[in-house]
């Protein structure tokens, strides 16, 4: 952590994916919430979405297309039953893929749970200048995915690079007219 810098609290919105959760019972939303503001920083919204990629998608554009959100995360729907469907809700809409988290993830979450890790389709990317995260349903994933990887990254004090310095810089293809590089 650079001392150089201050802190620069995100706005940042969690959903939760479940078609059984209430918010009365979401412990993984409960602990993302928990973590985020513990952390210094606002929680912008937070809502339940059952697992339809439709409702997903709609929630997460809605929230990515509000300047005042930051980062939007999202809890569920990232196994492989039949109703698990949140990487297809948002993959299909990232602008940028960040592979990068779903293997960090994936190295972190191995030393916890070893190879069950691969029943695990979290994932990352850009909408509209806005980053996405989806981990798993679990508390023990949310917990491993804050702790070990966000908490850091969106931090502006973690060196030697996190997602809040690039922030600004995240449309720079819509400002040059909609090319991207």
């Amino acid at each position: 952590m650079s001392e150089s810098r201050d802190f620069i609290p995100l706005s940042i919105a969690v959903l939760t994916v479940s078609d059984t959760r209430s918010l009365d019972d979401d412990r993984s939303g409960a602990i993302l919430a928990e973590r985020l503001t513990g952390a210094g920083h606002q929680l912008a919204a937070r809502e339940i979405v059952p697992d339809d990629v439709t409702a997903i998608r709609a929630i997460v554009q809605r929230w990515c297309a509000d300047p005042s959100i930051d980062v939007v995360i999202t809890t569920g729907g990232t196994g492989f039953t039949g109703r698990d469907v949140t990487p297809e809700a948002l993959e299909p809409i990232f602008e940028k893929r960040m592979d990068g988290f779903s293997a960090i993830f994936h190295r972190i979450s191995y030393e916890k749970i070893g190879v069950s890790t691969i029943q695990s389709r979290a994932t990352g990317g850009v909408i509209n200048a806005t980053f996405v995260f989806a981990l798993p349903g679990s508390p023990g994933a949310c917990k491993d995915g804050w702790d070990a990887i966000l908490k850091d990254q969106l931090d502006y004090r973690h060196g030697p690079c996190n997602f809040v310095e690039i922030m600004p810089r995240l449309d720079e293809h819509l400002r040059r007219g909609g090319r991207s590089a």
